[in-house]
């Protein structure tokens, strides 16, 4: 495949000499509204809705605006604007009604910036013809010149804040007063910002100059990261799988990062065509390397979550995870599909045309997401019923805390359903659920790891009370004795209850044995209250207190001859 090269320095490069001055009055005029919006009032869903127009559309029209465009940069900014208040509006009005407000504005923000670079390059009006050289200047350009904007924006503060002290030392408060106020804050915040991306933009061929030793800089770190991968994968492929699930909960999010990382590098040395290139072959084959490891972490991903919703079920993160696991897949099948139809040697052009692609897809594809059409609360809580109807999971281990308080009205329904269960153990504990004013965590351990860490527990004497009691503090609290713990039996004390040491490594917790059979942590009458020196004079009725130095006699508890933990008793 021949690559086209379109040479369009000059488009890139229009001078406009009003524009920093347009984007200079319109950013602090939003600055401004927004603080008047937002300064101490209720965070209700009008007023977040209106914030979120007044800061997302005024910053789309300052990246895009033009001289000649301005009717497309207003009406592509109102759109921005209006999307994003009506996001804002659900995941405020939404409340706990809803499982997934957070994400669905959250990828609202992914589709308006993958939107942006698309509209910069006339993606709304040459389709998919739209050179590939357009949209990779304009993304990396505007990372660059948003960088460099809010790099002057925090310096114009830090002068203001010199200046201010400076005038004070001749007892002038006024900038010391207006740097307490907050409209002014987010008005010079606005100001600063247009003023400097206004210039900036104005400097479209230096930005570009800029972008490629950006580019060369961040593809430094592109061979480590190959060489690295390459090793993951063999020791991958020797090792087996489960040593990425033992050595870690968080798998899947770590390969989605890897995968990220490599397409950012590969990108950065890929460039816009194969003229703007380096010529080093080992970052060819890095770039190369790098493109085919994006499916196999994302495949690994895959696996991961799937074994995570083998295990415990789906649920509005874990679906969110998985979107995010298609985007991945989707970019990584591209990169084998652009090598086969590049015969290897040729898989450049391929790739690009399939970045311009995905990326117009993807756009649609989170903005679809963000809309309220798929109920992932309502998916995640007809799995976890189907999930305790089939015994996948006992009733004791079933996460009714999840329903309640991650799965939106979805899930609160399923919890009324699951209290009227004809199961008399489901029944009662979906009710404690619902009844319950706050949340009490549920780790979703599963079985083996919670046996395991029972296996961890020595010094354990077979009485069935304490044994029940220690059990179920590590059922409760799934973060002790992921190593080797001992308990120490302390005895009776003064309260009629029972005390005992848990030591785990260097940690040393003293626990009480309370007559229900539950365990209170940092048990309370272990170390009387230590007097001020304050309150000893005071008890003294004016004389001076008499000081001195005592010893002291107590128990401490001994591992291998050293005292360990503080002395009780």
């Amino acid at each position: 495949m021949e690559e086209e090269r379109i040479d369009n320095t000059a488009h890139h490069g229009r001078d406009w000499p009003l524009r920093p001055w347009a984007l200079a009055v319109l950013l602090g005029l939003a600055g401004l509204l927004l603080h008047f919006v937002t300064d101490g009032h209720s965070d209700s869903a009008p007023r977040m809705a209106a914030a979120a127009f007044l800061f997302f559309g005024p910053i789309a029209a300052a990246f895009s605006l033009e001289r000649d465009n301005w009717r497309e940069t207003a009406i592509f900014a109102l759109l921005a604007g209006l999307i994003m208040a009506g996001l804002a509006w659900r995941a405020v009005n939404a409340g706990d009604h809803a499982a997934d407000e957070e994400y669905g504005f959250g990828a609202g923000i992914i589709a308006t910036l993958l939107a942006l670079p698309l509209f910069q390059a006339g993606f709304h009006r040459t389709r998919f013809a739209t050179p590939y050289r357009d949209t990779h200047f304009y993304v990396w350009t505007d990372a660059v010149s948003a960088a460099g904007a809010l790099a002057f924006t925090g310096l114009s503060f830090l002068l203001l804040f010199v200046l201010a002290e400076l005038f004070r030392l001749i007892r002038i408060e006024l900038l010391h007063d207006l740097l307490d106020k907050g409209w002014f804050g987010w008005s010079v915040a606005g100001i600063a910002f247009g003023a400097s991306l206004g210039t900036l933009r104005n400097s479209l061929k230096v930005l570009g100059a800029l972008q490629s030793v950006v580019l060369l800089v961040l593809s430094l770190l592109a061979v480590p990261l190959a060489a690295a991968l390459v090793i993951f994968l063999i020791a991958v492929a020797f090792s087996g799988l489960d040593v990425l699930w033992e050595a870690t909960r968080s798998a899947t999010p770590v390969l989605l990062a890897c995968a990220a990382g490599c397409f950012i590098l590969t990108n950065a040395i890929v460039r816009e065509d194969d003229t703007d290139m380096t010529r080093n072959g080992v970052m060819r084959v890095t770039a190369f390397v790098l493109a085919m490891g994006i499916l196999p972490l994302t495949l690994l991903a895959v696996i991961s979550m799937g074994t995570r919703v083998a295990q415990y079920g789906l649920s509005p993160e874990r679906l969110w995870g998985l979107t995010a696991i298609a985007v991945a897949c989707a970019y990584g099948l591209a990169t084998w599909v652009a090598a086969i139809r590049g015969k290897v040697r040729g898989w450049r052009p391929y790739v690009r045309r399939a970045n311009l692609h995905l990326a117009a897809g993807v756009s649609v594809y989170a903005l679809l997401l963000a809309l309220p059409i798929l109920d992932f609360g309502g998916i995640s809580a007809a799995n976890q019923l189907s999930r305790l109807e089939r015994g996948k999971v006992s009733a004791e281990d079933f996460d009714y805390e999840a329903l309640k308080w991650d799965f939106g009205d979805a899930g609160k329904r399923a919890l009324t359903k699951l209290a009227k269960s004809k199961d008399a153990e489901v029944a009662k504990l979906a009710r404690e659920a619902q009844a319950r004013k706050e949340r009490r965590w549920n780790w979703m351990e599963s079985p083996v790891k919670r046996d395991r860490r029972f296996a961890n527990l020595r010094g354990l004497d077979a009485e069935p009370q304490a044994k029940s009691a220690f059990e179920q503090l590590l059922k409760r609290d799934g973060w002790r004795c992921n190593t080797s713990c001992t308990v120490l039996d302390l005895g009776a004390y003064s309260d009629g209850d029972r005390h005992f040491a848990l030591l785990e490594g260097s940690d040393v917790q003293h626990l009480r044995l309370q007559a229900d059979g539950s365990l209170l942590p940092e048990a309370a009458g272990l170390q009387p209250p230590v007097p001020t020196l304050n309150e000893v004079a005071a008890e003294a009725h004016g004389r001076v207190p008499q000081v001195e130095v005592r010893p002291f006699s107590g128990r401490q508890i001994y591992v291998d001859g050293k005292p360990v933990g503080e002395p009780f008793e």
